[in-house]
C-alpha cells in the first residue's frame, strides 16, 4: 500500500456555460483498472434557451457510462436507441467495432450535474458487436450515516446489473450531515476516490471537489470521514494488463486501430453507422497527433 497520489482536474469550457473537469486519464494516473476516463461535468444551470448538446460522435473499444446527478439527457445512437436517463440512473453503450451517438438536455435552462466516464474493453473483446444498455435501478443501502448506490462491479454480497467485461468496481457515496464510513477494499484492485461535491478526509488527507485520490493497490479498508452535504465517486478495478491508447473519441491498442477508425469516420463509414435522419451535426476529429500509424 503506497502514498495516496493527488491528481488535480483540467478543465474545459464545452459552451453554454457547461464546464467539465477531466482527471482521467492523466500524466500522473493513465486508468484506475480499466476505468479510463472520468469527467465531471455541473453542477451548473444553463440559461433559458441554453443546455447541453453534443453533436453525432464515433467511438471504438470501449463502454461509455454515464451516472446522471441532476437533470435529464436524452441518448440517441445509430442502432436506433432513444433514452432518456434521469438523476440515478446509469446508461451504458458499448462501442465494441464502432458507434455514434449524440447527447441532448432534454430541456434547456435547467440543471445538469453528471459523471461521464468511460471503460476500455480488454483486447479480446475490442471488436465485439455494439450495444446499449439502461439501467434504472441500481442497488442502494446506508453505512454510517451516508447513502451508497452500487454503480458498477460486485461490492460485499451486491452486484450492479451493469454488462461490463473487467473485474472492477464503481460506488456513488452522498451524506447530508458529517458521516464516517469504513468500505471494504479488494487488494487486488488499485482505487480512486474524488468528491464530486464537498470534501472527504482519508489517511489524515483531505480532498476537495474535484481532487481525484490514486490510492494504489494492497488496501483492504478504507476509513472515510465526509464533511455535510458531500458526495464522493469510488472507482476501483482490477490493473488492466495492456497499454490503452486513447485520442479524441477512441480507444485502442495500436496507432493503426486508431488511425483506421478516424479514417472510417471522416468518409462516412457504415462501420459507425446513422442517428436518426442523420441530420445531427457530425464533430470533426482533430488531426491525429502522429504520422507513424504502426
Amino acid at each position: 500500500m503506497g502514498p495516496i497520489v493527488r491528481i488535480q482536474p483540467r478543465s474545459a469550457d464545452l459552451g453554454d456555460g457547461m464546464l467539465v473537469r477531466r482527471t482521467l486519464p492523466n500524466r500522473q494516473q493513465r486508468m484506475i483498472g480499466a476505468w479510463c476516463f472520468l469527467d465531471h461535468a455541473g453542477p451548473v444551470r444553463f440559461e433559458p434557451g441554453k443546455g447541453m448538446h453534443v453533436g453525432a460522435h464515433p467511438h471504438i473499444a470501449l463502454q461509455t457510462f454515464t451516472w446522471l446527478i441532476e437533470g435529464e439527457v436524452l441518448h440517441r445512437d445509430s442502432l436506433g436507441n432513444e433514452q432518456v436517463i434521469r438523476p440515478g440512473q446509469v446508461n451504458l453503450m458499448t462501442a465494441g467495432f464502432g458507434i455514434a451517438h449524440t447527447e441532448d438536455s432534454l430541456r434547456d435552462g435547467e440543471r445538469l450535474h453528471a459523471a461521464q466516464l468511460w471503460i476500455a474493453l480488454p483486447p479480446d473483446r475490442k471488436d465485439i458487436a455494439p450495444a446499449f444498455d439502461h439501467y434504472p435501478e441500481l442497488p442502494q443501502w446506508r453505512e454510517g450515516g451516508a447513502a451508497l448506490t452500487l454503480l458498477a462491479g460486485r461490492y460485499a454480497q451486491r452486484t450492479a446489473p451493469a454488462r461490463i467485461h473487467s473485474p472492477l468496481v464503481g460506488i456513488d457515496i452522498v451524506c447530508d450531515d458529517p458521516s464516517t464510513l469504513t468500505l471494504e477494499l479488494e487488494p487486488g484492485f488499485e482505487y480512486g476516490l474524488m468528491p464530486l461535491v464537498g470534501e472527504v478526509t482519508l489517511d489524515e488527507e483531505t480532498l476537495r471537489t474535484d481532487e481525484l485520490a490514486y490510492l494504489g493497490t494492497g488496501r483492504r479498508q478504507l476509513l472515510l470521514s465526509l464533511a455535510a452535504g458531500t458526495r464522493v465517486l469510488l472507482l476501483g478495478g482490477e490493473p488492466f494488463d495492456e497499454a490503452v491508447l486513447m485520442w479524441w473519441n477512441f480507444v485502442g491498442f495500436s496507432k493503426a486501430d486508431i488511425a483506421q477508425a478516424q479514417a472510417d469516420w471522416e468518409r462516412g463509414d457504415a462501420r459507425f453507422g446513422t442517428i436518426g435522419d442523420g441530420k445531427a451535426q457530425r464533430l470533426v476529429a482533430p488531426p491525429l497527433p502522429w504520422h507513424d500509424q504502426r
